[in-house]
């Protein structure tokens, strides 16, 4: 072992591992086809916010009235954080090996 300190990462990052050992929780690599159902996710996911983003600026462009605005926004906002929850359940699903 060298003498070089280490950061507060690695030790932080040592404690997260020893935590988990002691929880019996273990570490398995993922498989290519995890990799790429994850990749898929996330391009999924991403195509999603990006058509939704599309139709929240068109339809700003067509609300003057500052209350419509703020509903609409809201509505967007909703709809972001429904997307990516979907997209993370959906990741998580891969990673634990459920279709």
């Amino acid at each position: 072992m060298s003498n070089v300190p280490k950061s507060a990462f690695d030790l932080a990052m040592e404690r997260l591992r020893a935590a988990d050992t002691e929880a019996g929780i273990e570490e398995t690599p993922l498989t290519d086809a995890q990799k790429a159902a994850i990749a898929e996710a996330r391009a999924v996911g991403t195509s999603r916010i990006a058509e939704r983003e599309i139709l929240f600026k068109d339809a700003l462009r067509k609300v003057f009235d500052p209350t419509e605005r703020e509903k609409a926004e809201e509505e967007y906002r909703i709809d972001r954080s429904r997307i990516e929850a979907d997209r993370d359940r959906a990741i998580d699903r891969i990673r634990r090996g459920e279709k």
